[in-house]
């Protein structure tokens, strides 16, 4: 389809709103999504290829590198989409000066050939983080994107879930797994449901708008499917920082009665679901032989980066540093691993710079967020999930002192979508403040 047809065709829905999305309007959104540029088609694409995984569902169509072809596509498509216009972010900054410390760490690293072997665990969110944030550019773009994400993990969750219930809701040591990928192992599984369940939990319990009964309930089951999930996958970083999320989620709502409602519901599941053999898990965390090994990997590594303090030891150089210095410190284990804390991880890879640029992610991603005062519905779902994005993203840094996840997709994905977000909500104020100037000089 031409560009002058894409526009044309696009013209005549420029009165679509997100909220005659919500829900589940899938009439509504198929039309817009046809009605868009192939820049948008092919990120959309890529979150599904990403996080769904079909190719590992159907090895039939696993005979080509799907995700990076279409982020390929994506960027070329990007180009040629009249409305993909640069945008501008502290965090931009951030992304880049990353970047180029992680390139610097390498050069000075104890191995720099396993340096270079793992480059692409951050240049390439590097790349998927600006195509987000200029290509996701308007709410109906926003939602269609977030509404892929929700899915795309609420079908991981659901799945997991009717696992677990298979079982009987037993414990077992193993936990849950997710689908070949970033999702495989219990911790990293939880974490994305640490990410989805805010979300989902926001829309379900903070949007005015009116949808029928399945629309809830499909709301509800993603939401109860990814506690479940967290609860039965035996990670007790993740339920920690279920733990953590719901009283800091709740902390303004103690006294009213839907929110007590919600988290008694909530606490409740967990008491009834939680197997006795996690329970004695928490009751032996630091003294069993996983938490003691951690506890070391910890001490030394911060004696790692207090001997390297301005590159570390190396992008993804722990492991072999660890093996050549402090290889008395393994617990029954005769190699070491990474060190199963993203603030060591981080620290060990590029020194205190490094780790003071990961910090202000944290920082610049929760200030400055949008405010308004009397937000409209579409307005609304934007904020709300902004609001969700940044839980799971609290959610992944009390998670992640526990496992090793700096450079898989969680925080990567959640500054792309707050980025766009303000962005999108920065251009919406600019066309209402322009439409008030315009009316205020037509009628003087």
């Amino acid at each position: 389809m031409s560009e002058s047809a894409l526009i044309k065709r696009k013209s005549k829905l420029s009165d679509t709103q997100a909220e005659s999305f919500f829900f589940l309007k899938i009439g509504a959104m198929w039309k817009y999504f046809r009605s868009e540029h192939p820049s948008f088609w092919c990120i959309c694409a890529y979150l599904f290829f990403e996080y769904t995984r079909p190719q590992a569902i159907f090895p039939v169509i696993d005979f080509m590198p799907w995700a990076q072809i279409l982020l390929i596509l994506s960027l070329g498509f990007a180009f040629l989409d009249k409305s993909v216009k640069w945008v501008s972010s502290p965090i931009n900054k951030l992304m880049i000066v990353f970047g180029v410390l992680i390139y610097l760490s390498s050069l000075h690293a104890y191995d720099s050939s396993v340096s270079q072997q793992y480059f692409i665990n951050f240049y390439g969110w590097l790349v998927i983080y600006f195509l987000i944030i200029n290509i996701i550019n308007t709410k109906e773009r926003l939602y269609i994107f977030t509404l892929i994400f929700i899915f795309s993990a609420a079908k991981i969750a659901v799945g997991t879930t009717l696992v677990w219930a298979s079982r009987g809701f037993v414990f077992a040591t193993w936990g849950l797994e997710g689908p070949e990928g970033y999702f495989k192992n219990s911790g990293e599984l939880t974490i994305l449901m640490l990410t989805l369940f805010p979300v989902v939990f926001f829309l379900l319990t903070r949007i005015k708008i009116k949808i029928n009964w399945i629309e809830k309930g499909l709301l509800a089951l993603f939401t109860a499917c990814s506690v479940l999930t967290i609860l039965g996958a035996s990670s007790r970083g993740s339920q920690l920082a279920l733990a953590c999320l719901l009283l800091f989620m709740f902390r303004k709502h103690v006294f009213r009665i839907k929110p007590i409602i919600a988290l008694g519901l909530i606490c409740l599941l967990a008491y009834k679901f939680l197997p006795q053999e996690q329970v004695a898990r928490f009751q032996e965390m630091g003294e069993d032989e996983t938490s003691v090994q951690r506890l070391l990997y910890w001490k030394n590594g911060i004696k790692m980066i207090q001997d390297h303090p301005f590159t570390g030891v190396g992008f993804y150089n722990f492991p072999s540093y660890y093996n050549s210095h402090y290889s008395y410190d393994l617990v029954g284990r005769t190699r070491a691993q990474l060190p199963h804390n993203i603030l060591i991880q981080v620290g060990t890879d590029m020194g205190y710079p490094g780790l003071i640029v990961f910090l202000s992610f944290f920082w610049c991603a929760l200030r400055k967020n949008p405010k308004l005062d009397m937000p409209n519905n579409s307005e609304q779902l934007a904020l709300q999930i902004n609001n969700g994005v940044l839980y799971g993203a609290i959610g992944f840094f009390i998670a992640g002192q526990f496992v090793t996840v700096a450079y898989y997709p969680f925080l990567w994905i959640a500054l792309a979508f707050n980025v766009a977000i303000k962005n999108i909500m920065i251009q919406n104020q600019e066309k209402t403040r322009t439409k008030a100037i315009s009316l205020s000089e037509v009628k003087s």
